[in-house]
């Protein structure tokens, strides 16, 4: 089956002290000697981010980065509420640069941040893609030694196919994306979301799910074997295989994501910060940061058939040939809905 790109109408601060390292060769015009301070998830992923994205732009033009983590949204509306900025560059859900753009997070109008290089319906004023990933639906092989799922209609199947399905505990993980396509809904038809439709759907496994508080629990419950199926993001179910969990991608209906690096309104450094960014998205660090990663490239014009996966990476990436139907989250609908939707998830898991 040939890829069908469906697009839509469309913890604890840690802070690493980088060292000053303004080498001859550094690119005055980009602001050498300055330093940019880089929020983010922390842990792998932050390192992954370090050696891919920083380290090269640090090597160009002698810009230091200091990291800090998490990249909490509320964090960033309380320093721009003081007027105290300090983040340059935060990676974080792009639902809330859109949903408060121009207000918490700067507009993006570096000319060199050209929205033609990626795929439509990736971009918006105040962010474009740094990488792209899937919501994978997988499930533990060693669970099923018979029949085994092969639609996302079994992942609410539980008398087919028993046991506890893991999902992280938020409403854009796929989950309401895929109950709409298991329930009948055409994919090129789910947005706007029916999110009552799809909460009915969800009720008919409501007592098989897990709804987990981060990634970190998502992967220690499926090694654990605390689940007989999940559904999470590329990186973390790559991670949560190698850790031991046997896991299995099912190919069937898939929603797919981007990640965003967004600038906190009153950047001391959105210049420089715009410039790290436009270097980021370049080809040769788009695919570092892919190799690194198991995501995909944000650019359309990267050749993700050339990215060194290893095995493991390409049996998760829903972006190579053949992985059946892939639906781009719909950016708008979710800036638009998101606080109607968290509210109403919210009551619906306690109802």
């Amino acid at each position: 089956m040939r890829h069908r790109y469906l697009r839509p109408l469309l913890a604890t601060a840690t802070l690493v002290a980088a060292t000053a390292a303004c080498g001859s060769g550094a690119d005055s015009t980009a602001g050498a000697s300055k330093s940019l301070t880089w929020a983010s998830t922390g842990g792998q992923f932050q390192e992954d981010e370090k050696k891919a994205l920083q380290e090269p732009f640090t090597a160009k033009t002698g810009t230091t980065f200091a990291n800090v983590s998490p990249a909490d949204a509320s964090q960033v509306k309380a320093m721009v509420a003081a007027g105290r900025t300090t983040w340059d560059l935060a990676n974080m859900s792009w639902i809330y640069a859109g949903a408060y753009c121009g207000q918490q997070y700067e507009k993006l109008d570096d000319p060199a941040l050209d929205r033609g290089k990626f795929p439509p319906g990736t971009t918006h004023d105040c962010f474009v893609p740094t990488y792209r990933y899937a919501n994978v639906f997988s499930y533990n092989a060693d669970l099923f030694k018979g029949e085994q799922p092969t639609k996302i209609a079994d992942f609410f199947d539980v008398k087919r196919f028993p046991g506890k399905r893991i999902v992280q505990d938020y409403p854009k993980s796929g989950l309401l994306e895929a109950a709409l396509v298991a329930d009948g809904v055409a994919p090129d038809q789910v947005y706007p979301l029916d999110l009552e439709r799809a909460l009915r759907k969800l009720d008919t496994i409501k007592s098989s799910l897990v709804f987990a508080p981060s990634y970190g629990a998502v992967q220690q419950m499926m090694v654990d074997r605390q689940g007989s199926m999940v559904l999470t993001v590329t990186a973390r179910t790559i991670v949560t295989s190698q850790s031991g969990a046997n896991l299995k991608p099912v190919w069937d209906f898939t929603t797919t994501d981007i990640g965003a690096l967004v600038i906190p309104k009153g950047s001391p450094n959105k210049a420089l910060a715009q410039k790290a960014l436009a270097f980021i998205t370049e080809p040769a660090q788009a695919e570092a940061y892919a190799k690194l990663t198991g995501t995909a490239p944000a650019r359309a014009d990267v050749d993700i058939d050339k990215i060194g996966y290893s095995d493991v990476q390409k049996t998760f990436n829903a972006f190579l040939p053949d992985r059946g139907t892939l639906l781009e989250q719909d950016k708008p609908w979710w800036i638009k809905n998101t606080d109607m939707v968290t509210k109403r998830w919210t009551s619906w898991k306690v109802s």
